[in-house]
């Protein structure tokens, strides 16, 4: 595998790293021949492990002979750039300190709705939620909270998008997701037999705890950004509207507080799994 020295910026491939935007990384004509970053070993690894296909490495030049291996054995024969800190940083725009390591992966072709939700009995549903590190917490949350599945409204942001990728540290490539339909998925929800709960900050709104959103019956939450909230068309189509109780004058939580809050609360209980198994 060929390990190339940088000098300048004018080493072939090295603009999927330090010049080209996360929508031209995407490729507006065919999803599944776009291009994403994951930045540091453990985010680079997660992405190896589920399956993803390294396109080229940048990795600091002191992490070359020793931690870099791992991941190098693990990539085949792809392009390695490398470089010293100083020349690092001028190339990329940024200092890389625990992301010692850029991996440039192919990007898989989109999942459909339906693919994902098989065997889901969580689902969070994120519409419009256009800053990615929000994103990448929800994914984050979802995975450690016990949600099965993600799907994202056709404006959201993208899940694969570089900050969303670092901050759910790779949570991304094991939480199944895929974008909804034109009707934010309630279809498709409700033909799976999956009650539909809107996150809203109303007062006839439910709170978190009301008995009639526990229990094992597959249930999609309904998040959005916590300035603009959720439409008016979508609140009208959720079979119920709940709120996380607020105290000492909050009138709201970020997004992704919130929704791991969500998540921990409606999580499907370990007995109830067990009846199900």
């Amino acid at each position: 595998m060929p390990i190339i020295e940088l000098t300048d910026l004018s080493s072939s491939g090295t603009g999927l790293f330090y010049h080209l935007t996360d929508a031209q990384l995407r490729s507006r004509q065919k999803p599944e021949a776009g291009v994403f970053i994951a930045e540091g070993p453990k985010v680079v690894l997660t992405a190896l492990d589920a399956g993803y296909e390294p396109l080229s490495l940048l990795i600091r030049r002191k992490f070359i002979d020793s931690l870099g291996q791992a991941i190098i054995r693990r990539c085949g024969d792809i392009p390695i750039y490398t470089a010293d800190d100083e020349a690092l940083a001028s190339l990329t725009g940024f200092k890389l300190q625990r992301s010692w390591v850029l991996c440039a992966l192919r990007r898989p072709p989109e999942k459909e709705a339906g693919s994902v939700l098989q065997n889901a009995r969580r689902v969070a549903v994120l519409e419009g939620i256009t800053e990615p590190s929000n994103v990448g917490a929800i994914f984050r949350s979802a995975a450690a909270l016990g949600a099965d599945a993600v799907l994202l409204t056709p404006d959201c942001c993208d899940p694969l998008h570089r900050r969303a990728v670092r901050v759910c540290m790779g949570s991304v490539f094991t939480v199944p997701w895929a974008r909804t339909e034109e009707d934010h998925g309630f279809s498709l929800l409700k033909r799976l037999g999956f009650q539909t709960v809107g996150l809203v900050l109303r007062d006839d709104a439910l709170p978190l705890d009301d008995p009639r959103l526990t229990g094992d019956a597959p249930l999609a939450v309904y998040l959005d950004t916590e300035d603009t909230g959720l439409r008016d068309t979508t609140i009208r189509q959720c079979d119920r509207i709940a709120m996380i109780p607020m105290a000492a004058g909050i009138d709201s939580l970020n997004v992704a507080a919130a929704a791991a809050i969500a998540f921990w609360q409606l999580r499907v209980h370990p007995s109830e799994k067990a009846l199900q198994e």
